[in-house]
């Protein structure tokens, strides 16, 4: 990949940070929520991602980021109010715009016709709420460019004096000289904006140079004759004078020069900062019609000098200033830009390499750890000194590279808002999507492969779990119906849930259609649960035409089986005319746990720590036994059901003795409460999860395999299956031997 490539490449990772900056904050406008920083955050997104469509003549880009920045800059100017239904458009705009970033990044020339009827749309909405118009008396007075909106900043075109507040000497002293280049408008930028940005920075006095413009028979409509001559008094540093001509860099030509350094800078007063006498000279007005910049500027350089004159040693204390003020900047340059530097980009093949290397040193240091055991030699104190501490650093090592992988569910989620709006518009429906806990972090190939299945999930949610407006108003619900996106951290894993405010499943209904479709049974009798579980059975389907929504018969069997595919579960609760919820639990990473080795007939299982509560040897009068074969074991005045982990797996054909071995009091994901009977534990330590169903295939009550110290190869216990399937008094999950 040569540079330019890497640029690019660089630019439209950035587009989709900007763009889940850009869905946020209009998702906030929307809710109210208008303040000046939500604004300017969308503003901002829009204009980094036009700036950077011009450096590469993405011309579609261009175009629309500039028509959708127009809009948003009315709203920055309180000119145009983000009603419900013009930030309802904008919400479209950003799809726009993010399906026109993802034709640049994959070079496709797709149809405009889309864009141009929302740049149609958003401009009748912004002059149905055009500001009223000024009076007489300002259109006569005022300041030429107000319209625009960006006070503080005073432009004299013609000489007369601005706002007194401006000629106070406050902070470092900037001379901008500014020219703008055909390219600069082509790519549609405009001058007026970025004094406006320049004017967030301090205050600004701006003179327009017309003497380059020719008569009107000489003009040429797309040339560029117009320059400007800029000075800002500010307290920033000269970066953040920069990074307002970041986007029009090559595009006009432009020098930024600082007249005068920070006050506290004790060589700065000790001179005029160069520069200052040539501007004197090179007035040839009267002092009475100097021009108000030189005015201001004479004053400073009075008070810093405390001498009108300029001789040999004043002009060395000149130099001596320049060079002092230079290096400040420089330093103030580079301490802005380390405060910055909170991140890095890092190519993801070098983070899933370091992965690997860390899960290989974690299932070397067991190794060594059990051959030391194995020579006896633990026993001298430096060798078990030394051991702990390569557990400990290991352990450290590994939880700080999972971290970098560690990821927040955000961006996952708002890409939801999308497909809730697509669906809405397609349904006819109204719906409002509440997102929480976008901040848990899971790990990255998590929520990678988590996309599809919640997608499916949420087009269910509103195209079958929702009702018309009209039903809804009917029911005495609100017209709009609103569905619940959720995470949150629970017992080392994550906990992600879709909800709506819906009819709930219609049970009859999901019953009679699975046995239509061969399914089930006419005559079989199945619990509520029973009933909610059959969504998820291959080509199944409550829709009674097939649409481009829904009504194939795929969709819930592809989402459980991606759910199982990363170790997690899913399961449905539903409430007759109150809606459904779809829960999800999915561990945090797919590459290392904590685990309890335990010994079962004469297999080593793993079982993953986060499960388990408390270890406990049963006593006689504990265990009591239920039916023909089940047993249940008191734990502080309650029952529990024992369940014979080798006999649900197969290593056993007969139940093994309670009372010689251990039980394990676990926890499902929807709090149900067992106890795991073992017969050892053998230890209780971090292994690395090696999947099984990509490398044999699936096995119920299996989740994944690991690498132990000997070298030998453990299964993990998926202890929800081991409890569902005792439930169902199923057979053995795996033959025996």
């Amino acid at each position: 990949m040569d540079a330019m490539q890497a640029i690019r490449e660089t630019f439209f990772q950035e587009c989709e940070e900007q763009l889940g900056e850009l869905e946020t904050g209009l998702l906030s406008m929307l809710e109210g929520d208008t303040d000046t920083e939500t604004v300017n955050a969308v503003f901002r997104a829009v204009h980094s991602i036009k700036g950077g469509a011009g450096a590469f003549k993405l011309d579609r880009l261009v175009r629309f980021a500039h028509g959708f920045e127009t809009t948003l800059d009315k709203i920055r100017n309180e000119t145009l109010a983000p009603a419900p239904a013009l930030m309802k458009v904008m919400l479209r705009a950003a799809d726009v715009l993010a399906d026109l970033v993802k034709e640049a990044r994959e070079g496709i020339a797709g149809d405009d016709t889309r864009a141009k009827e929302l740049l149609g749309e958003l401009q009748v909405l912004s002059a149905s709420e055009a500001p009223p118009r000024k009076s007489a008396d300002d259109e006569d007075g005022g300041d030429p460019f107000q319209e625009l909106g960006f006070q503080p900043l005073v432009l004299s075109f013609d000489g007369e004096e601005g706002d007194e507040s401006a000629n106070a000497p406050s902070g470092r002293l900037y001379r901008i000289a500014f020219k703008p280049k055909p390219e600069l408008y082509y790519k549609g930028n405009e001058t007026s904006r970025l004094f406006r940005e320049l004017a967030r920075l301090g205050s600004v006095r701006v003179t327009c140079e017309t003497h380059d413009v020719p008569t009107l028979a000489n003009l040429d409509p797309e040339a560029v004759y117009l320059a400007w001559t800029l000075e800002l008094r500010s307290e920033q540093d000269l970066t953040a004078v920069q990074e307002v001509f970041e986007f029009v860099e090559g595009n006009c030509d432009l020098t930024i020069e600082t007249v005068i350094a920070p006050p506290e800078a004790p060589a700065a007063a000790e001179a005029p900062a160069p520069g200052l006498q040539a501007l004197s000279d090179s007035s040839q007005q009267p002092a009475s019609q100097a021009d108000p910049t030189k005015e201001w500027v004479a004053a400073d350089t009075q008070e810093g000098s405390g001498s009108g004159a300029e001789g040999p040693a004043d002009g060395k204390a000149t130099r001596d200033a320049a060079k002092n003020a230079a290096k400040a900047d420089a330093a103030n340059a580079a301490n802005a830009a380390n405060s910055q530097q909170g991140t890095i980009r890092v190519d993801l093949d070098r983070v899933d390499r370091l992965i690997n290397l860390v899960g290989e040193l974690v299932i070397n240091q067991a190794m060594l750890t059990q051959r030391v055991l194995e020579a006896g030699v633990v026993k001298i104190a430096s060798v078990s000194s030394g051991l702990d501490d390569l557990e400990h650093l290991t352990r450290e090592i590994q939880e700080s590279v999972m971290a970098i992988r560690a990821q927040p569910v955000r961006p996952l989620f708002q890409r939801m808002a999308r497909i809730v709006r697509e669906v809405a518009d397609a349904t006819g429906k109204s719906v409002r999507l509440k997102t929480e806990g976008e901040s848990a972090e899971v790990d990255r190939t998590v929520i990678e492969r988590l996309a599809d299945p919640l997608t499916h999930m949420i087009r269910n949610a509103v195209d079958h779990g929702l009702e018309k407006p009209e039903a809804r108003l009917a029911a005495g619900k609100p017209e709009q119906g609103e569905v619940r996106l959720s995470a949150a951290h629970k017992s080392g894993r994550v906990v992600i849930e879709v909800s709506d405010d819906g009819a709930g499943i219609d049970r009859p209904r999901v019953k009679s259609i699975a046995i239509k479709k061969g399914l089930i049974p006419p005559d079989v009798q199945l619990t509520d649960g029973e009933i909610d579980n059959l969504l998820f059975l291959p080509g199944f389907s409550t829709a009674e035409t097939v649409s481009s929504i829904s009504g194939r018969g795929v969709g819930m069997d592809v989402v459980k089986r991606s759910i199982q595919a990363l170790g997690g579960r899913i399961s449905i609760s539903s409430r007759p005319g109150q809606g459904s919820t779809f829960s999800m639990s999915l561990p945090l990473t797919l590459a290392v746990l904590d685990g309890m080795v335990v010994k079962v007939a004469d297999q080593t299982l793993v079982i993953p720590l986060t499960t388990i509560l408390e270890t406990l040897k049963p006593k006689q009068a504990d265990v009591h036994g239920l039916g023909p074969d089940a047993q249940v074991i008191g734990i502080r005045g309650g029952f529990t059901p024992l369940i014979d982990v080798a006999l649900s797996l197969g290593f056993r054909h007969t139940r093994s003795d309670p009372l010689a071995g251990v039980a394990l009091l676990i926890e499902t994901e929807g709090g149900v409460r067992s106890a795991l009977m073992v017969d050892a534990i053998q230890d209780q330590r971090q292994v690395v999860i090696k999947s099984l169903e990509a490398n044999y295939g699936h096995v119920e009550g299996i989740a994944a395999a690991t690498i132990l110290g000997d070298g030998r190869i453990a299964l993990i216990l998926d202890a929800d299956a081991i409890v569902a399937a005792s439930n169902r008094n199923s057979e053995p999950m795996l033959a025996a031997g």
